[in-house]
């Protein structure tokens, strides 16, 4: 597959132009790549705008994932997010409101573009007794109940899947359900790029979801910011015709070209060696995941390519179990009190694996303690978020937020999930909740 933003890049810089253009480093600079780091120049095209290199690319992609459309992001899922929910407004069916009904594990970007959209969020709370702040399992029964509970229908079903610690939900049952009352479907999967590359593709685009986004640069060979829009085949007619619209409405003009020449090159990857280096790296983990099982490590979530140790059902924490592998040369993705979670990709190698094989196995599990989860805290509305994240605010002691109604989400970056949302008041359990976390300061509307 050809890749006309890194070649055009490759070949700018061997003219030797002289670069009377920014950016200001003029194509030299102590870190190397200077020379292919270009702005909007003839030739170049437009990221907002595409209608050369940049869009002969994001073609490349739709046709790898499958999708109607697939338009590129240097600023990740976050702004594709922002972009989703515009574009499900813009389009809004017949016959619902400007409702999104979200899972409640949503990223902290979704409730950014609830407020500046203007955009009422009804919840979907956890199934089956889940207690962290990142997981939020939802069956189809839950949303087909959920929807016929609500007095006006949503535009839109919003659903994170894989999550952070590697569930996965059922996203044909749930487009299904969706679809049957008129809304549409949008999936945040940011960390399922590379799902569509599995022997049995099971990308959001491949199950039905109509509006989805993925971080290309969470498991693919793309540099950090490097994000998809996908629009799905099944989508409402029409739908594609605003995505460079609602991109640049949340987006830099100054976009990254290092980072759309990572995406350009990694359709070759896909189109070539890829999926079979996705393949080899799950069948790694699978095995990986056998052997610690069998050491007596509790193990969690269904995402192929990740590893979630449930550390409390195993006597452990999870920052003690990160500082053990970090001991054995292996640095995790996100350690809390219950949880490790390892993020695996086509480029880990099986060396790697096996470092973390040997520096679990010099410590077995323990006898689990009982440490009680705190439960997630339960809404207590007093605004909408977009009043309430917009509105003046001030910081204090999360023992002083206590009643108060909560401004901005408080969150740990990864994995950016808050525990509770804008305009929600601190309710006793919440302060519990933020204490358990780590969170020793909230933002809360100023009174």
């Amino acid at each position: 597959m050809d890749t006309p933003i890194l070649d055009f890049l490759k070949g700018y810089q061997l003219e030797g132009m002289a670069r009377l253009h920014m950016p200001g480093h003029k194509g030299r600079g102590p870190l190397g790549v200077e020379g292919l780091d270009l702005t909007e120049i003839k030739g170049a095209d437009s990221l907002y705008e595409a209608d050369g290199i940049i869009a002969q690319s994001e073609e490349n992609a739709a046709r790898l994932f499958g999708s109607r459309r697939t338009f590129y992001s240097t600023e990740g899922s976050s702004q594709c997010i922002r972009a989703m929910l515009a574009l499900a407004l813009e389009n809004r069916p017949a016959g619902t409101a400007p409702i999104v009904l979200a899972a409640r594990n949503v990223h902290k970007a979704f409730l950014y573009a609830a407020a500046l959209l203007d955009l009422e969020v009804a919840w979907l709370w956890p199934e089956g007794g889940s207690r962290s702040v990142c997981s939020c399992p939802i069956t189809a029964a839950g949303l087909e109940k959920a929807l016929t509970d609500m007095e006006t229908l949503p535009m839109a079903v919003y659903i994170t899947s894989p999550d952070y610690l590697g569930g996965t939900a059922d996203i044909a049952a749930l487009a299904a359900v969706a679809h049957r009352h008129g809304c549409l479907l949008l999936v945040d999967s940011a960390h399922g790029a590379y799902l569509h590359f599995l022997e049995k593709p099971c990308h959001p685009m491949d199950l039905g979801a109509d509006l989805c986004c993925d971080s290309a640069h969470k498991t693919l060979p793309v540099l950090t910011g490097g994000a998809y829009l996908h629009i799905s085949k099944t989508a409402p007619e029409g739908i594609e015709e605003g995505g460079k619209e609602a991109l640049a409405l949340f987006g830099s003009t100054s976009p990254s070209y290092l980072t759309l020449a990572s995406l350009d090159a990694c359709n070759a990857w896909l189109a070539g060696e890829g999926p079979t280096h996705i393949r080899e790296a799950v069948q790694g983990v699978e095995r990986l995941k056998k052997t610690l099982a069998a050491q007596g490590w509790k193990l969690w979530g269904e995402e192929p390519m990740k590893l979630t140790i449930r550390t409390s059902d195993s006597g452990w924490t999870g920052t003690e179990l990160a500082d053990l592998l970090r001991v054995g040369g292996v640095e995790c993705e996100y350690a809390d009190p219950d949880h490790v979670v390892l993020m695996v990709s086509g480029n880990t190698t099986g060396e790697e694996l096996g470092r973390v094989a040997g520096a679990l196995g010099t410590a077995k599990p323990r006898a689990a303690e009982p440490r009680p989860v705190p439960a997630l805290p339960r809404e207590e509305k007093a605004l909408s978020i977009r009043v309430a994240l917009l509105g003046r605010k001030e910081a204090v002691a999360v023992e002083s937020a206590l009643g108060r109604v909560l401004a901005a989400p408080s969150v740990s970056c990864p994995p950016a999930v808050p525990i509770l949302v804008c305009g929600e008041r601190v309710t006793p359990e919440a302060v519990d909740a933020f204490r358990y976390y780590g969170m020793e300061r909230l933002q809360v509307v100023k009174e």
